[in-house]
Formats: structure tokens, sequence, C-alpha cells
């Protein structure tokens, strides 16, 4: 009976002296994540004021924010566990695997999500802006983190990957506030080409639309088989871009016919020999 009390008493004061041991690392540990916890809030909050003044955009904004919290958080509980005593090694070295693992398993996935903090971070162009990329030529609607969605002209919608456009050439058609608006006339043989460059240069002069500086360039640029052509480069705002070229069009043709200057079209002799 008496030995049955000594080895009761031995391990009480043993579990005593383990709950005191565990118990101050479980408060220890507590108190460092309430007060990690607290420092990553101030940490995010900084961060995301930073964010906020240099204008990053809002989908990469909220990414960004929700991605730096998790790793925080990640390496806060990491912290945690090993002070009270849990083996976090063998936990690293399984999360690394597996997330080498997904990774080879979602290299085109992590490719076009690597461009699309690219494209959102950089800016090569944004929501609305008309460009050409891909063998398409249309409107960003929207910037997602892997891929971006645009509509052609013609009002079809085309979803490419971010890893294609930041990898690839992309043409931003109206980022610049003025464009050249590069045009070629014929005229025939036989008309008077200084005649016809003066009627190109009142065409210009009589659209408001064309800008005085830089200058109108009217030049001729080929010898062609069926006729004279003429480079006519007016530069105007980019947002003119068409109405000016379509319009330059229809009122060349106009002032041509007027002054009869011909517009030829490709021709061929056909000669017959008669057989004898």
């Amino acid at each position: 009976m008496d030995i049955s009390v000594e080895n009761l008493e031995h391990y009480m004061n043993l579990l005593g002296e383990m709950g005191l041991t565990f118990g101050s690392k479980i408060v220890v540990a507590l108190l460092v994540f309430i007060i990690g916890s607290w420092i990553i809030k101030r940490i995010m909050k900084l961060f995301e004021l930073a964010m906020t003044k240099k204008k990053v955009e809002i989908t990469l904004h909220q990414f960004l924010i929700s991605i730096v919290g998790i790793m925080f958080k990640a390496v806060l509980i990491i912290i945690v566990a090993s002070m009270i005593g849990v083996e976090t090694a063998s936990l690293i070295a399984v999360l690394g695997a597996a997330g080498l693992a997904v990774g080879l398993a979602l290299q085109g996935s992590l490719a076009n999500f690597a461009g699309g903090i690219l494209i959102l971070f950089f800016k090569p162009f944004k929501a609305g802006d008309v460009i050409e990329a891909q063998g398409y030529v249309g409107k960003v609607q929207e910037i997602q983190i892997f891929n971006t969605i645009m509509l052609t002209l013609d009002n079809q919608r085309v979803i490419i990957p971010n890893g294609l456009l930041s990898n690839g050439c992309v043409k931003n058609l109206f980022i610049e506030k003025t464009r050249r608006v590069d045009m070629t006339f014929g005229i025939s043989y036989d008309d008077d080409i200084l005649k016809a460059k003066a009627i190109l240069q009142q065409v210009m002069d009589a659209d408001d639309r064309v800008l005085k500086d830089p200058v109108v360039d009217i030049f001729v640029s080929a010898h062609a088989d069926s006729s004279i052509n003429f480079f006519v480069r007016p530069w105007v705002d980019s947002e003119n871009y068409w109405p000016v070229y379509f319009g330059t069009m229809e009122a060349v043709k106009l002032a041509f016919d007027k002054e009869g200057i011909t517009i030829p079209y490709p021709q061929r002799d056909v000669h017959l020999i008669q057989a004898q």
C-alpha cells in the first residue's frame, strides 16, 4: 500500500512538473501568436497603404494582400508550433515536396499566373485599350489573374492566356495621344502629278481633324504597274484615326472625280496574232 502511494505521489509530481513546463510553453506560444498576429495586421495595413499610393491595379492589389497575408500567417503558425514542441522540419519538407509536385503539374497555369502578375504590375496595357496580340485586334475588356479577355472589332470575345501576352509581342494601338494615318492613292500615268498633289493637300487642309503639326507628308511613292502612287500621311488625335482614314478615302475620290483625275485599276493589253 505504501509503494502504491509513493508511486502515485511520484507520478503526480511528474505530472505537475510536465504541466508547468508544457503550460508555460503554451502560454508563451499563445502570447507570441497574439503579438505576431497584431504585427502582421500592422504590416498588412502599411503594405496596403503603399499599394494604394502607387495606384496598383485593384485585382493585383487584392491578390497580393491575400497572398502576403497567408505567407505571414503560415510562418507564424510554424513558429508557434515549434515553440510548443511540434516537430516542424518534417512538416516543412512535406509541404515543400507537395508544393513542387503541384508546381510541376500546374506549370502552364503558373506561367499564366506569373504573366498576369507582370501585366497588372507593369501595365503594358489596361482595360479599355485597343491592342493587337496573338493574331487578334480588339479592346481589352478585363485583365484577370490567368487570362485577358478582349472584344474584337466585330464584337467577338477572345480569351488569351496571360503567359502568351507577357512573353509575346503586344501592340497597343492607341496608347499614344496622336497617330499617323498612312494612306496610298494612285493616279493614272496620263494625269498631272502636281495637280493631283495639290488636290490631296487641299483635302487634308479642309479636314479640321488633321493636325497642323507635324505637317502632312504627301509624296510620290512608286511608279507602279498601272499607276503613279502617292503616300499621304497626316497626323491626328488617336480617337480620330479611323474617322480620318475612312473620311479621307471618300473625300479624295470625290475630289479626283471633280477635277478629272483618274484612279486607275489594273489593266492588261492582249494582242491577238492571226495565224497565216
